[in-house]
């Protein structure tokens, strides 16, 4: 009780009233409320869930290239690594809101841009600067991953500003950003031979699933990009696709061929090999199944990798 009339003796109840009447409590919960717009923007266009399932892959990457036992001998490597992918992420999803606002007003009205939590301006700036970084870091690590990282930039950019609407122009540099990801893994502890092959196997998955997406979407896409499908037709667009993950059931044997992998890799991926094969003639018929199933297949032949390197 001496404590409440101490405060209410401070500050008088007819000044604080006087003060709730006149908006100058009110102004300063909205002042303070509009001083976090601009860091509540830019943490939501840096989309963090994307920035972290990016350097989980990265990091798994590197314990399936290096082993459980030399693992932490590349501990500041990885550590770097891992900035350098949340880094990169972070700047590729500044870029992509600053280049689809215009289409977010309606698509995504919830971003922070249409939202009015950022301006453009300064989306453009956080990706200027976390691709800046991303390469200070990678520099770092080793020419490889400095070499990686510079090519990726070079594919988002272009991407950005214009691969996006020429189909598989755009398919390929999705594929490549994905099979990088595992490609920069191996690179950060040294061992590109398994992720050479990691990345490759990503790549021609990802080519594939990008190829059905489009053979999906293509009544949605008219007026708006030229894909694959629009140029050859769908059926041949399909016959690619499969094409693409065929490519990928006989890259898998190689690992185990070189002893790269141990015995444990095998019959994993022998079910992720027989998920690609299904998923290489279901598209035909149902494309959006095709793309779930592309999806199981990665998953899949990551764990297949992930056992054959540390078992």
């Amino acid at each position: 009780m001496a404590s409440l009339h101490k405060t209410l003796y401070v500050i008088p109840l007819p000044a604080f009233t006087k003060s709730l009447i006149s908006g100058h409590y009110l102004t300063s919960l909205m002042a303070n409320r509009i001083e976090r717009k601009p860091i509540e923007g830019l943490f939501r266009l840096l989309r963090p869930a994307n920035c972290l399932m990016g350097a989980a892959g990265t990091l798994l990457a590197s314990i399936i290239c290096v082993g459980p036992e030399e693992f932490l001998d590349y501990g500041s490597e990885v550590l770097f690594s891992l900035l350098v992918v949340i880094f990169f992420t972070g700047a590729g999803n500044s870029l992509n809101d600053y280049f689809d606002r215009e289409i977010d007003k309606t698509a995504h009205p919830e971003r922070p841009i249409p939202r009015g939590l950022v301006s453009p301006r300064s989306a453009l700036i956080l990706s200027v600067v976390s691709f800046s970084i991303a390469i200070i870091l990678s520099s770092f690590i080793n020419l490889w991953s400095l070499g990686i990282v510079l090519t990726s930039i070079l594919f988002m950019i272009s991407y950005e500003v214009s691969l996006k609407r020429e189909g598989l122009a755009g398919n390929l540099a999705i594929s490549w950003l994905t099979g990088a990801l595992f490609l920069f893994g191996g690179a950060a502890v040294d061992r590109m031979e398994v992720a050479w092959i990691l990345g490759a196997l990503a790549f021609l998955a990802t080519l594939g699933r990008e190829i059905v997406k489009d053979i999906q979407d293509v009544q949605g896409d008219r007026g708006i990009r030229l894909t694959l499908p629009m140029r050859i037709g769908a059926r041949n667009a399909g016959f690619v696709a499969s094409l693409s993950f065929i490519g990928a059931v006989l890259l898998s044997p190689v690992p185990y061929m070189q002893e790269l992998l141990s015995i444990y890799y095998v019959p994993i991926v022998l079910v992720s090999d027989a998920i690609f094969i299904y998923c290489a003639t279901i598209h035909f018929a149902d494309p959006k199944r095709g793309q779930k199933v592309a999806k199981l297949a990665m998953l899949v032949a990551l764990i297949a990798f992930l056992f054959g390197g540390i078992i």
